[in-house]
């Protein structure tokens, strides 16, 4: 990786920020994809009906990214104006884990209580997720961006093996010494609170806080001067249109990925009658086909193109769902898990690299807090969609699994609009107004 970083940046601090995907992405994959989704439908609100549980399951996701859309605009803007985003990716780390380890407390029918520690543990991951994606201009060149957000994806997946390996086991463990399935899940939850704290360690010791105080106009009223910042940056359309162009396609195609994430449990539960331990495999099969296409895509955009290697991925995504939606055997779902691991790694590493390739280095922070608003958007919009439809067709979960199909098409029409090199050309050379603060 040496070659691919800035000249005052050490292997092991490129490690140390690579290490936090690897951290967070036990929630992802423990929490939100394999085990506590399809837990919350079927044990902690299994006694409603028609659709129901699903739906407040994708209520309590779309809750937590709405609050992360209004808040990343601010996080941002304090995170430049104060030099702190090492600091509040801390406080964002101690919130999502803490949050994990609590909900191994819920019982069956205690909904409220884990909405809430959902809610929280998802806004202080998404407040991260923006947090640690801000140090990627710092860190690499923009000619490999790509392979650096690759790495870190690619460990990202491998984070999520390890995490789900360990709940694997105990789950294993459990069930020969008599215990039910779901009774391993409060200890599962233990587990990867307790990897995230531990794995996320090597990032606060060595990745370093080079930007500097850039103080606002009217420090006293921060949200105040945030959300005109916001203002300004769109406004600003005419010099950045690819880039506002990619955060609207990524809007909509993140729509179509983060639901599959959210409720590809649900899915394989409740349409192809898999129990916990067939989800825990499927979804360890699925972190090494995304570890594996976050680490291949992550040379191929720097080879074809990041726009050319997008479409190639969302091109699989949309292969996968219309395979989903016309598996009728468990075994099917082993083809279409491989191929969205394959997509799901390669899409999203490619979207932040291609926003950070968009973005000037001074304006890091903000820009990237635009960026996690178009996840954030897309978090809301997708699972909210399929648990609206969900719940009016009855809990017909194909029906539902259509919207993300739509998405997806839609997402990738999206990105045939922007233009690599005009993008990476507007970040090189931004008027010098625009870098100026209000």
């Amino acid at each position: 990786m040496s070659e691919h970083r800035n000249s005052n940046v050490q292997r092991r601090e490129l490690f140390g920020w690579a290490m936090f995907d690897f951290a967070n992405s036990g929630y992802t994959t423990v929490v939100l994809t394999a085990l506590f989704n399809a837990y919350f439908v079927g044990v902690i609100a299994g006694n409603l009906e028609g659709g129901s549980a699903t739906f407040l399951w994708t209520i309590t996701i779309a809750a937590a990214n709405a609050i992360v859309l209004f808040s990343a605009p601010v996080v941002g803007a304090i995170a430049d104006q104060h030099a702190s985003k090492k600091k509040m990716l801390l406080y964002t780390t101690i919130g999502c884990a803490g949050a994990t380890m609590l909900l191994a407390f819920p019982q069956p029918g205690d909904i409220a209580m884990a909405m809430l520690l959902v809610l929280i543990a998802t806004v202080m991951f998404s407040s991260g997720e923006n947090l640690i994606a801000a140090f990627l201009p710092e860190i690499s060149t923009p000619e490999h961006m790509g392979r650096i957000s690759g790495y870190g994806w690619s460990l990202g997946y491998l984070g999520g093996i390890f995490t789900l390996g360990l709940c694997l086991s105990y789950l294993q463990w459990s069930t020969a010494n008599g215990g039910e399935q779901a009774d391993a899940i409060p200890a599962a939850m233990l587990i990867t609170g307790v990897v995230f704290a531990l794995a996320a360690i090597p990032t606060f010791v060595w990745l370093r806080e080079r930007a500097t105080p850039a103080p606002i106009a009217d420090s006293r009223h921060v949200v105040r001067s945030a959300f005109r910042a916001l203002a300004r940056t769109v406004s600003e359309a005419s010099h950045f249109r690819d880039l506002l162009r990619l955060l609207i396609a990524i809007a909509v195609y993140q729509s179509g990925v983060i639901t599959v994430i959210v409720l590809a449990a649900v899915y394989a539960q409740e349409v192809m009658g898999f129990d916990t331990e067939q989800l825990l495999m499927l979804i360890l099969v699925v972190n090494v086909t995304s570890a594996v296409g976050a680490f291949l895509f992550g040379f191929f955009q720097d080879t074809i193109g990041s726009r050319s290697a997008l479409l190639l991925s969302l091109s699989i995504w949309i292969v996968a769902v219309i395979l989903a939606l016309l598996a009728d055997k468990p075994s099917d779902l082993w083809i279409v898990g491989n191929l969205v691991g394959l997509a799901m790694g390669a899409s999203q590493s490619i979207g932040r690299a291609l926003v950070g390739q968009f973005t000037p280095v001074a304006r890091s922070g903000e820009f990237f807090g635009l960026w996690g608003l178009s996840q954030r958007l897309a978090a809301i919009l997708g699972p909210l969609s399929y648990g609206a439809v969900n719940y009016l067709s009855g809990g017909d979960h194909r029906t539902a699994m259509f919207s993300t199909l739509l998405f997806l098409i839609g997402g990738m029409l999206l990105v045939l609009t922007v233009n690599e090199e005009r993008g990476r050309s507007a970040a090189r050379h931004p008027p010098a107004e625009i870098l100026e603060r209000v």
